[in-house]
């Protein structure tokens, strides 16, 4: 290129980039409390649109705000209106969590958005500024012309000034159980979040939503590098039909200079309302066994007949084995009639307080109760809400009245009632409805194939844990061999920021005569470590009780806490290899857990978090040939007197990891 075309061209680049991030004098702008974070919120020919900046540095180009409503545009007319502002700033505490204690510091701006004709009606935007990233929600209040109206597109936009790489699953994967893969945001499809963005190396990010209520499901479509707020729609169309509940949900943007940035984020918790229910004293989470896994390898049953599962016999021997190992539930799939036939189609046959003959619920309830062990009710729908719905009083009426403290729920359909779509504002409005009624009746939740979490789990504690991801069972049915060796190093980033994952670790045997060469493409030190990694306050032990037996690694998963006073994360890169360091709630005892993708690794650990004196640090990692595509179970065992000046080497092998258990002496 001639030099005089070089010059016009660079001026030419030049002048885009400042137009791109030009700021009218008639801005407003908001910074977070430490003064990185800047939110700046004007109208541009009658169009709201914000910008997030970050030491000056746009993250965040001009984007759009509005809505497509029934009746017409909410987006193009706009003046702008009054502007208050508030700051807040609060340490709470939450009953079972990655950090007993979390700080909700932010300044806070409201924008009200006036129609300069028409109706003349107006919408109020809420932006909040944190030190770990920004967020904003609509407020509409009542007035004439907006009373009850139904939105048919949320224009909200996310418009990249790069192109950065982001990790994602395809919008509408079939209860998010979906592989995340990484590739430039303009090469992108529909997406599902939260998504994970790295941008360079001192810049992450994460896009997701939060406190998810009464609205429907924000998936994202992509156009160049520009991101649009794409909303789960009713089987007419309407997006969101807006009532009694008068906020959307968040839009959240956690921005980080490395990746642990955005893992110890607790944005979202904080945007969601303190919790609702008084005596949290029942919610007591714990690890639990199951009659799950060896339905995942065929070998048992859902269905009656010669190979069912959920008998008297097998759970009194699960009851047995969680008692010995001081485990305190047993989950039982399979237990009540429905599931005779195509449950998938009919789920309207299912029926939550009837047993299978061969079943003894209250005789099965008495037995464990006297062990020390709670059975966990498994409440599978097909999809049928409503039929859930008709009967959620009296299920769990019994159950209460029965010492079970525990459901687990299955939505095995991508349809609801009437055909409306899982993850709209129907479903949305149903999971709720399941949650809140569980409440009532000292009842915890763990949800499968349920909406994309949101923080809510701070509103609604006895929400303990999630499926909505590609669990530990993909690695028994699935016919591509299972999850991807890197799968557990990209969760954390992406769905595991809306809330606890019940992805069910601890597989021992990797045998699979249903489907031969399907199993967890990492090895036994990884599934240890994956009590660490995974976060959940109610961890199973998924494998079969009887593949447990004389396994010292066993151990481990026996000691392991599931509730944590302190949160660390020494080392972290996307979809390659994660390290957590968490401290035991109180107590003085520290556990680490370690994942690599299919590379091996060297790390090094410093531990430096550890309080004053000496420690026992019992280490569980990958033996000298351990490889997960050849030989997954060498595992070693070795004991270490340590303090907090110590450093441990630590080496993963291909898919391999290292737990560790760090206790005060």
């Amino acid at each position: 290129m001639k030099p005089d075309i070089m010059k016009k061209y660079l001026i030419f680049t030049l002048m885009c980039l400042l137009v791109s991030t030009i700021v009218s004098a008639k801005d407003v702008a908001l910074s977070s409390p430490d003064g990185n974070l800047t939110v700046t919120v004007g109208v541009d020919a009658g169009r709201a649109c914000y910008q997030v900046s970050r030491s000056g540095q746009v993250v965040i180009n001009r984007s759009a705000l509005g809505f497509v409503l029934k009746d017409g545009d909410f987006k193009d007319n706009f003046k702008m209106g009054k502007v208050t502002r508030r700051s807040f700033d609060e340490t709470w505490s939450q009953p079972w969590g990655e950090d007993a204690e979390i700080r909700n510091h932010f300044n806070e701006m409201t924008v009200r958005l006036q129609e300069k004709g028409g109706a003349k009606r107006y919408l109020d935007v809420v932006f909040r500024a944190y030190d770990d990233g920004v967020a904003f929600r609509y407020e509409f209040p009542r007035q004439r012309g907006l009373h009850d109206f139904v939105i048919m597109d949320e224009a909200t936009q996310f418009a990249l000034p790069t192109d950065p790489q982001v990790w994602s699953i395809p919008a509408l994967t079939a209860y998010y159980e979906g592989i995340y893969t990484r590739e430039p945001l303009s090469q992108k499809g529909k997406m599902s979040g939260p998504l994970a963005l790295e941008v360079n190396d001192s810049l992450y990010m994460a896009i997701m939503e939060a406190n998810l209520t009464d609205y429907s499901t924000m998936n994202f479509a992509p156009s160049g590098t520009t991101l649009t707020v794409d909303l789960v729609p009713w089987k007419n169309g309407d997006k969101v039909r807006v009532g009694d509940t008068r906020v959307s949900p968040w839009r959240a943007i956690i921005i980080g200079r490395k990746a642990a940035d955005i893992l110890l984020s607790r944005l979202a918790l904080n945007l969601n309302e303190p919790c609702q229910i008084k005596d949290t004293s029942w919610i007591k989470p714990t690890k639990y066994v199951g009659i799950w896994w060896a339905l995942q390898k065929q070998n048992w049953t859902w269905s009656q007949g010669d190979r069912h599962g959920a008998t008297t016999e097998n759970t009194k021997r699960y009851i047995d084995f969680a008692a010995r190992h001081g485990l305190g539930g047993v989950l039982v799939e399979g237990w009540n009639y429905g599931w005779d036939g195509d449950w998938t189609r009919y789920g309207d046959k299912f029926e939550f307080t009837r047993a299978y003959p061969d079943y003894d619920l209250k005789g099965l309830c008495n037995y464990a109760r006297e062990r020390g062990v709670r059975i966990i009710a498994h409440n599978e729908t097909g999809g049928a809400a409503q039929n859930y719905e008709n009967q959620l009083e009296d299920a769990y009426r019994l159950y209460e009245s029965l010492g079970i403290n525990t459901v687990k729920t299955g939505y095995v359909n991508s349809h609801f009632y009437n055909g409306e779509l899982q993850h709209s504002q129907w479903g949305i409005q149903h999971f709720r409805k399941v949650i809140e009624t569980a409440a009532r009746y000292h009842l915890m939740i763990v949800n499968h194939e349920g909406a994309m979490p949101s923080g809510i789990q701070r509103t609604w504690p006895n929400l303990i844990a999630t499926e909505s991801m590609r669990g530990q069972e993909y690695n028994a049915f699935d016919r591509r061999g299972g999850n991807p060796p890197y799968h557990e190093c990209i969760l954390p980033f992406t769905r595991g920021l809306g809330g606890p994952m019940d992805f069910t670790p601890g597989i021992f045997e990797y045998r699979n005569d249903a489907v031969p060469g399907t199993r967890p493409q990492n090895t036994l030190a990884h599934q240890l470590a994956e009590y660490i990694v995974i976060y959940s306050p109610g961890h199973m032990a998924a494998d079969l009780i009887e593949n447990y037996e004389h396994q010292p690694a066993f151990k481990f998963i026996e000691e392991v806490p599931t509730n944590w006073e302190r949160t660390l994360v020494p080392h972290a890169a996307m979809g390659k290899y994660i390290t957590y360091a968490r401290q035991e709630r109180g107590t003085d005892d520290w556990y680490v857990g370690s994942v690599t993708d299919g590379e091996a690794r060297d790390l090094q650990l410093s531990l430096d978090f550890l309080g004053e004196g000496r420690y026992q640090a019992i280490i569980y990692e990958d033996g000298p040939d351990a490889d997960y595509r050849t030989n997954p179970y060498p595992m070693t065992i070795r004991r270490l007197d340590v303090d907090r000046s110590s450093v441990l080497n630590l080496h993963l092998a291909p898919g391999g990891g290292v737990a560790i258990q760090l206790l005060a002496e």
